[in-house]
């Protein structure tokens, strides 16, 4: 699959100096980084195995139903969403990335800035198999934490619809 079809965004890379990337890795962290930026297409999802895990502070999504939803979930959470920088540190199972962003929380307005450390990991056919979004670099450990991060990957799919074809994600505005 090219680039082209995926229609990625982010096509310049930052690597930190002495890491450098192969294509397919290029194309992985150019897909993550457009859906970190609240634009995802089922085309770039195809990109992850269906089991893949994605995983954050707030959520720990199991399986293909509930990673999309929250990746499309930030269309719907955020009015604003910049990348103020990145840079991949490590190109081996995981890519590593420092990444740096600014949401605008829609309706009301908050800023938040959230510093990261991305980890991208691929299985043997080079799919993603799992995404770390480790704020301040940390993930919480407590079981109280990781009950809420587990509900939360269940509730998101029921409140956020995930396009069923490319038209309809085209009518959402993803390329």
């Amino acid at each position: 699959m090219s680039t082209g079809d995926l229609k990625i965004e982010n096509t310049n890379i930052k690597t930190a100096p002495g890491v450098s990337l192969d294509s397919q890795q290029k194309t992985l962290v150019g897909s993550v980084l457009d859906l970190f930026a609240g634009r995802p297409s089922l085309e770039k999802l195809k990109l992850w195995s269906d089991e893949g895990v994605f995983e954050d502070p707030i959520t720990i999504a199991q399986g293909r139903k509930q990673y999309e939803a929250q990746w499309y979930g930030l269309q719907t959470a955020f009015s604003e969403i910049e990348r103020l920088n990145h840079e991949v540190t490590s190109s081996g199972n995981p890519i590593s990335m420092n990444l740096k962003t600014r949401y605008v929380v829609k309706g009301i307005g908050k800023e938040q800035t959230i510093s990261s450390v991305v980890n991208i990991f691929t299985d043997k056919d080079g799919k993603i198999s799992k995404v770390e979004d480790k704020w301040d670099g940390k993930l919480p450990e407590s079981s109280i934490a990781n009950a809420f991060r587990h509900l939360n990957s269940v509730t998101v799919p029921k409140m956020i619809s995930v396009p069923k074809d490319k038209e309809e994600d085209a009518k959402r505005g993803n390329p």
